[in-house]
Parts: structure tokens; sequence; C-alpha cells
């Protein structure tokens, strides 16, 4: 084929087919209707020390064929596979370079796809939806139904609850679960029949689907254009935690990369103190110290500047809103030191207010260490 032909044109001699190797001059017809594995021979060697060239060459001109793939074949059949890509040669899970901003949820690139980065997700909450389980469906017990109760949603109520024998005129908290999940979260393909009367005395009936009120204002959230039915809608949603990331905010690559045998989930989830033990325990080969030690030694004193000054038990993933006024102050602080800026005044409102008495001591050594760096510092 014109695979072949371009092998041939390109000075290749050999290819394997399906395990069996062939001499590209031979004529051969490869059966169209079966998928093949070829692979294609680019040099065949017996190592010698002055080769080292000819193999670096072989070795790139095989990584360009083949997208970054090349599988190295010794003369007993045995063969290993080697990729320039970040990818599972088993399983195929393939994870872009590693670079700062995969670890960032503010970046696309490291952010989790389902949340945006957030770590939570409005979801539509049951509780919101049923406001007042004392009231049965037919009462009006699913809020958002009943403005137009007596139309559509009570004939296909009526329809479903005929279908699954449930009583819509029974209080809500006295349905079972699996009762409730039926008009929460639909009955999947299952069309339920829909007979309506007009005023001529006509009948008729038809098939419909019915999909759930979650799922029903979930869908309708997602697709409205109008900002008036998503605020509406939003009435009945709350936050809960991404059930892709699990709050992590990062996507499954990001958290995939591990230092020392933990994610950058995991570092975060510690406190400034148990995170300052970590770096400082933290063991590493000489080439992973050689790339990191500016780093690690920037992060543990950063990390030091929070122990000092009084909240090194705040894990490091604590949410800025979270804070009481004193913790965020000292936070405040601790990025002032960290700046290393000189000829600043600053006026602390009583930065000890919380603290412990140990703690006092970190504190004041704290703040002459500002004053020291060229500050003026008048505490209140």
């Amino acid at each position: 084929g014109k695979l072949f032909d371009q092998f041939r044109a390109d000075g290749y001699s050999r290819v394997e087919v399906d395990g069996e190797m062939r001499m590209l001059d031979e004529e051969f017809e490869l059966d169209k209707k079966y998928k093949h594995d070829i692979s294609l021979v680019v040099d065949r060697l017996v190592m010698k020390p002055d080769l080292r060239r000819r193999l670096s060459e072989s070795v790139e001109a095989a990584a360009s064929l083949a997208e970054g793939l090349v599988e190295i074949q010794k003369m007993d059949g045995e063969s290993q596979t080697f990729s320039e890509n970040f990818a599972c040669l088993e399983c195929g899970t393939s994870m872009p370079e590693l670079e700062p901003r995969i670890f960032s949820f503010n970046a696309p690139h490291g952010a989790c796809p389902a949340c945006t980065g957030l770590g939570f997700k409005k979801v539509i909450d049951p509780e919101l939806v049923v406001p007042d389980p004392t009231l049965s469906v037919a009462e009006g017990a699913i809020q958002p139904w009943r403005s137009g109760y007596s139309g559509y949603w009570r004939r296909l109520n009526k329809a479903v609850a005929a279908t699954y024998g449930i009583d819509i005129d029974a209080p809500w908290q006295e349905l079972t679960q699996k009762e409730r999940d039926v008009f929460l979260y639909g009955t999947g393909s299952e069309r339920h029949t829909i007979r309506t009367k007009s005023r001529a005395g006509r009948q008729r009936s038809y098939q419909v689907k019915f999909e759930g009120l979650v799922n029903n204002l979930e869908r309708r959230f997602q697709e409205s254009d109008s900002e008036a039915v998503r605020e509406k809608i939003e009435d009945y949603m709350a936050e809960q935690p991404c059930p892709s990331c699990h709050g992590a905010r990062l996507r499954p690559e990001s958290l995939a990369g591990t230092v020392g045998g933990i994610s950058i989930r995991d570092f975060t989830e510690m406190s400034a103190v148990a995170a300052r033990e970590w770096v400082d325990n933290l063991e590493l080969n000489k080439t992973e110290t050689s790339i990191s030690r500016l780093i690690l030694k920037e992060v543990a004193e950063r990390l030091s500047f929070l122990v000092n000054v009084g909240i090194g038990y705040l894990s490091l993933s604590r949410s800025a809103r979270t804070l009481s006024g004193g913790e965020a102050q000292r936070i405040r602080l601790a990025t002032q030191i960290g700046s290393s800026l000189v000829g600043v005044m600053y006026v602390l409102d009583e930065p000890s207010i919380g603290l412990h008495q140990r703690d006092n001591e970190k504190l004041i050594g704290t703040l002459k260490r500002l004053r020291e760096l060229g500050n003026t510092v008048i505490v209140v």
C-alpha cells in the first residue's frame, strides 16, 4: 500500500507485520478487513563502543516517525518500548508536560474541568425542592411544581404514580426513598401514558418520558439563556463538593503528580506546622536536590513566617472567607515579611488578639524583624 511505498522511498528495507518480519522488496498484500500491527525497522545494530552517534540518530529517527514511541528488540526476541510522551504504554493514559500551570486551579490547564477549579458545584438540593415534607405530592410538596401543578405536571405525576403504585396523597415524609427518587430523578427511558379530555369531550392520549424534577431543573439551568430562569432555579441549588475532584479543584493529571509520595492536594491539606516539618524531612536524590533547593528554601521560609505569627495550625487550603479577623491580619503580616519591603509604616490593631501566650514571643520577634528590615511598626 501507500504506507509501504513511502517506507521504500525513504530507504527502509524491513517491516514487522503482525509479529512477522517482512522485506519491503517483497510483494505482499494485507487483508483490509482486519487491523494490523505494523512496525518499521529503522536500524539493526551490533553494539560497539563507537556506535553512540549512529544509535542516537536511529533512535531520533524512530521517535520522529512514531510520534515519540521507540521499540528496541534484542536478538533473543525480548523487546522494550520507550516513549518521549507522558503516557502509560499499558493503558494509554496520557498527561501534558509537567509545568507550574498544571498545578494551578486558576489556570485552565490545571483546573478540574467539571467544576472549573472551584472545588464545588451547584446542584439541585432535594431538601430545598421539598421544603415541607408533611405535604403530599398532590398538595404541592414539590415546590417548583406548585404554580403549574394543575396542568401538565399533575397529569404526568398521576401517570407515573399509577405505574409504580405510589400514593400521591400520602405525605412526602411517609414515602420510601425509592418512591421519592422516582419523582426526583425520573424513570429513564420508560414511557408513561397521559390522557386528556378537550372541552368538546374528546379524549386523547399520548406517551412521554419522565426525566424527574432534579434532572429537569439541572437541564434547564444549563440550557437556558434567560437570567431570570437561571436565578429562579438557583433558589433550589446548594454548593456541594465537586463529584469529580472531590474539592481538590485540580484535574486528575495534576493530582497524579507526586513529590515524596504525596500530591499537591495532600500537601495543601496539611497545617503550616506539618507542612514545614514535611519540607524539612523531605529526602531527595542529588539531581532532585539541585533542581529544588532554592524552591524548597523559599517554601520553608514562607511556612516559617506563618508559624511565627501564630497561625501554624491553619491548613494551607483554608478558604480566606472562613478566617477570623485576627487570622487574616496575621496572614497579611506574614506576607509582608516575605515581600522584604523597606521604608514602610505598619499600623497593627491588636495583632496578638486570640493568640496563645506561648505564641506572643514569636509574634514580637516577627514585628522586630519587620523593624530591622528598615520599616516602622506601630502596634495599637
